[in-house]
């Protein structure tokens, strides 16, 4: 499966905790994140992460894009609900192509954690 993962600043630390817990799972299949995300996901865990453009810089549209084409099965994506920014726009596209798409989408380590124990995850 080919997963996208993006977190917002304030949920890196989310992102980072649940990518370590998750390695094992997650080394079996396709990475990709936006900037920083990829960074501190590899930091992390030493997995191997195909960096996008940071979110603001056209990272979420990338990874939408992705979606559009049916070249992402998941989308993990930690975002800040309590924080305003600049790219606020494609982040709401972002989420209204993953339930186009019907992509399973994660916004935070709980559902997350749903997503990746579900049985559907290796069908």
């Amino acid at each position: 499966m080919t997963i996208a993962l993006i977190a917002h600043d304030a949920k890196k630390t989310d992102m980072a905790e649940w990518a370590e817990y998750n390695k094992g799972t997650l080394s079996r299949h396709t990475l990709y994140a936006t900037g920083t995300t990829a960074q501190v996901v590899h930091r992390a865990t030493g997995l191997d992460i195909i960096a996008l453009k940071s979110g603001p810089l056209g990272g979420d549209q990338q990874i939408g894009a992705m979606i559009a084409e049916g070249k992402v099965d998941v989308l993990i994506f930690f975002w800040d609900p309590m924080d305003t920014h600049p790219h606020d726009p494609d982040v709401k596209a972002l989420l209204r192509l993953s339930v186009l798409y019907d992509i399973p989408t994660a916004c935070n380590k709980r559902t997350a954690d749903f997503v990746i124990s579900s049985p559907e995850w290796s069908a």
